[in-house]
């Protein structure tokens, strides 16, 4: 029900609007909540006791409770199952639990992701209260000392997930990058040394996050063997730029592992040792190459760019020619695998959105705990990263199957009809 207008046009609980978009919040999340209990016993309705009653009914509602969401606090009374089934295996009552609104539930997720947001914006914890009032019209339940036990946990999430064993996640491709962000890190030529894979599977995971200085050879090497030591298996192909310090680091950590150059990186790299007349030309040359439909293709748009440039800007051409293998590792495996093999981009684009989000902080603040806030946001965005293209074929490659122009020429033994 929403509130009395007064006569500046606010509410009690602040703007009309905002009352507006928490009754609509209100009815369509209870609304949800029916559906789902209806939905529950409409498919157990044949689920009947010796006498022919039903064994799952409705049952009346919860007492009601405030969770707080995006739209601000809003007041919920959650329907009420009673389900007479009994588990066979425990003994145990059956209970229906609701996906939407679990009984500990009191925040929705969103909350999560605007708390480190709020603290890499350089908010201490005591200015958390007012900033999550103007933004949700409540703050009720996250007090400063709540905020400061949020933390304190979510460096503990990230030192578990840097702690966890990795010899049942099967990386068969990763992607390396060092992203400097604008955060209290340990010191001003730190950046975080991010490592993220396909599994076997084909879905995308983060592998390892930690801070490293300039992106040394001795800070990836560090992440390398940590990962190595917990069980991570050598994958079979690596896409990094061309940071010297991972590719050193990758050759002594796993040696066996191939190298794919990131062709943004490269692109960005022949540009600076062009002058700006030259640079459109030469980014549409480079294109063909890695855009080509097959090695062979590729490897001739190389000459030609080289015939091309070469005599005005031998520099430029050679940042190419010197590193053609790197460049055109990709085409040795699935073509529908190219698009994400040949640049960094699924490190770029998820942090894009954390570097737009982050700017200088001043004050108290360790290292732990910007880089667990950072951690938080790309976790919670790993949720939304969609698996490779044609999934199924990641398994094959971890299993030898060999490729020739993007197309399955030989499969291996274990998989072979």
């Amino acid at each position: 029900m929403l509130s009395v207008v007064n006569a500046e046009g606010t509410t009690e609980t602040g703007s009309l609007i905002d009352d507006i978009v928490r009754d609509g919040a209100r009815r369509m999340l209870a609304a949800a909540l029916e559906a789902e209990v209806n939905a529950y016993i409409a498919e157990l309705t044949d689920q009947r006791d010796e006498h022919g009653r039903r064994l799952v009914v409705r049952n009346g509602y919860h007492q009601p409770r405030k969770v707080t969401t995006a739209a601000g606090s809003v007041e919920v009374k959650a329907p009420r199952v009673n389900d007479k089934r009994v588990d066979e295996a425990t003994g145990e009552r059956k209970r229906f639990s609701s996906a939407i609104l679990p009984p500990w539930c009191r925040k929705s997720p969103k909350i999560s992701e605007v708390l480190p947001l709020l603290y890499l914006h350089g908010l201490s914890s005591g200015d958390f209260v007012p900033a999550l009032e103007q933004f949700l019209g409540s703050a009720a339940g996250l007090s400063p000392a709540t905020v400061t036990r949020l933390t304190q946990q979510w460096q503990a999430d990230h030192q578990a997930f840097g702690e966890r064993e990795l010899s049942a996640s099967d990386y068969v491709y990763v992607w390396a990058d060092g992203i400097h962000l604008r955060i209290r890190l340990r010191e001003a030529k730190s950046c975080v040394l991010v490592l993220m894979g396909v599994r076997a599977d084909g879905t995308k995971e983060l592998i390892a996050m930690s801070d490293g200085y300039r992106e040394s050879a001795d800070s990836w090497a560090d992440l390398l063997r940590d990962c190595a030591r917990r069980g991570m298996r050598a994958p079979l192909l690596a896409v990094g730029d061309g940071a010297l310090g991972f590719w050193k680091a990758l050759a002594e950590v796993f040696p066996e592992t191939r190298h794919q150059r990131c062709w943004v990186h490269k692109i960005a790299n022949v540009a600076n040792a062009l002058p700006k007349s030259a640079q459109p030309g030469a980014k549409k040359a480079l294109q063909e190459i890695y855009n080509a439909e097959d090695r062979e293709h590729a490897v001739r748009a190389v000459g030609a760019f080289a015939k091309t440039y070469g005599t005005k800007f031998p520099k430029a051409v050679k940042k190419i020619t010197d590193d053609v293998d790197e460049l055109l590792a990709f085409y040795d495996f699935p073509a529908e695998h190219w698009i994400h093999l040949r640049t960094t981009n699924p490190i770029e684009s998820t942090f894009a959105t954390v570097r737009l989000r982050t700017k200088v902080t001043k004050g108290a603040g360790s290292a732990a705990a910007a880089l667990a806030m950072v951690f938080k946001l790309v976790e919670s965005a790993q949720a939304r990263w969609r698996a490779v293209n044609a999934p199924h074929l990641v398994a094959l490659v971890r299993a030898g199957a060999r490729f020739e122009r993007g197309h399955l020429v030989e499969r291996p033994e274990a998989h072979a009809a």
